[in-house]
């Protein structure tokens, strides 16, 4: 168990993410001093994205997302809008709108955080997490009173008891298990498309690290031993509130998969010749196997894993 911890922990050679996942993109000032500022003034210069109760937002044929003057919403901040942060003088919001995204072809992130440039890309994927978390915090978990948004949408007061609540990020780990050569262990959840495969992951329990959390989920989702843990990288995933943990561990392919019942549909050993074949084409779809779309930090650790050398 020391030598196993002690590897967990170490920051040895080996492949890296192949680039910043694309939900991890960011260029706007999101520091907590903006937030203390005069509200008024921030939103009468502001600009303001409007996001529908799936996730989804208006974006351009140009790709750009579609903001609307504040103005249009009043001379004050409204009460359901978040300050998302400030960039070039300009302040960006968020508001929930009743509108239904998908009567109108607004797109989520899923499908169109890809193409979105940095900028867009953390303010949209900042407005999913802050409205999802929102959502789901109207009343105080002490005393069961009514919250109120304070401090631009980034925290909720109790009615109560006074108690201040701040926004919640539920960490999950996603691991890419590799035999230290050429094979990479992937698998497919019952719910996904046909053919569909991806590295594995699962949420961090309580009193649980990382990397325990990354043996646990190996071991149980697909019945073998992971080794070497490392930590590769970040990227949040507003679906509704997670944080993306993402490491690379070793296992043994000659050890019998044993996929989770009800969880995991199907687990195998896959080459890294097809990983990169299906890599190379435009959708990432070859014969037998789908993989996670670019939006997704697995594909970045697949595209890192495949083509390092």
């Amino acid at each position: 168990m020391t030598e196993t911890c002690a590897a967990a922990v170490s920051d040895g050679p080996g492949f890296r993410l192949d680039s910043a996942p694309l939900l991890s993109r960011s260029t706007v000032d999101r520091t907590e001093l903006l937030r203390d500022g005069p509200a008024a003034e921030q939103w009468t210069a502001g600009r303001v994205l409007l996001v529908d109760g799936k996730g989804r937002a208006q974006i351009a044929p140009n790709g750009r997302l579609v903001y609307e003057d504040a103005a249009v919403f009043g001379e004050q901040p409204t009460p359901r809008a978040v300050l998302l942060g400030a960039q070039d003088n300009t302040t960006y919001w968020a508001l929930r709108t009743e509108r239904d995204g998908a009567q109108e072809g607004w797109q989520d992130l899923r499908v169109a955080g890809a193409q979105l440039d940095d900028t867009d890309a953390g303010l949209l994927t900042t407005a999913v997490g802050l409205l999802n978390w929102h959502d789901h915090s109207r009343y105080c978990a002490v005393c069961g009173a009514a919250t109120n948004r304070v401090k631009v949408g980034w925290a909720r007061r109790c009615s109560g008891c006074d108690r201040e609540e701040y926004p919640r990020t539920d960490p999950a780990v996603i691991c890419l298990v590799h035999d230290g050569a050429d094979q990479v262990l992937l698998a497919r959840q019952p719910v996904w498309p046909p053919e569909r495969f991806s590295v594995l992951a699962g949420f961090v329990e309580v009193g649980e690290s990382l990397e325990a959390c990354v043996r646990r989920e190996v071991q149980e989702e697909v019945g073998v031993l992971a080794t070497e843990v490392r930590y590769l990288g970040s990227q949040p995933w507003p679906f509704p509130r997670s944080l993306m943990l993402g490491f690379a561990a070793i296992a043994d392919p000659a050890v019998p998969l044993r996929p989770a019942d009800g969880e995991i549909e199907e687990a195998r050993w896959v080459s890294r010749a097809d990983v990169q074949a299906a890599m190379r084409t435009e959708d990432g779809i070859i014969p037998g196997l789908r993989l996670p779309p670019s939006v997704s930090i697995a594909h970045r650790m697949l595209k890192g894993w495949a083509f390092w050398a």
